[in-house]
């Protein structure tokens, strides 16, 4: 549905810290007033040459949880864009109920699914899952902050 030039027309995030690769499905509500029940499923391929490789660890490699929360919080953020939107910025706030499942290796493709469970104008609720092949790895809720994007540097 979105290719990963989309993606990267949508959110700011860029190599080595782009986390998604493609959208596969996107279901947006037509509330104006809130985003609450929209929904995303996403993909991450899990390469080996992927950076934190070389450290993390470098006789059994393994996704750093942070970065699997950081891939679903991603998905999120363009489950949040409706056509038409400015461009935003989102901030994790907080994290909860994280769980790791099982270790994601290299090969792996990560289905990320996320959902937009509570919308309060500048904070959203966001529940989300990773897969593989079928089989849940992590699961987490965050709050974030939106706000439109503003100009950085000069």
């Amino acid at each position: 549905m979105l290719s990963t030039v989309d993606v990267l027309r949508l959110i700011p995030h860029r190599y080595p810290f782009l986390l998604v690769d493609r959208v596969i499905s996107l279901d947006l509500t037509t509330d104006p007033k809130s985003r609450a029940g929209q929904k995303i499923v996403a993909l991450k391929n899990v390469t080996v040459n992927e950076p934190y490789f070389q450290g993390h660890f470098p006789d059994l490699p393994i996704m750093p949880g942070v970065l699997q929360i950081e891939s679903m919080a991603q998905a999120a953020c363009l489950a949040y864009v409706r056509p038409g939107d400015p461009e935003w910025d989102f901030f994790i706030g907080t994290v909860q109920e994280a769980k790791f499942r099982k270790p994601v290796v290299p090969g792996d493709t990560l289905t990320l699914y996320a959902e937009i469970i509570r919308d309060r104008g500048s904070m959203i609720v966001i529940k989300g899952r990773a897969e593989v092949e079928k089989h849940v790895v992590a699961e987490m809720q965050i709050l974030a902050k939106v706000s439109p994007r503003t100009k950085r540097g000069g």
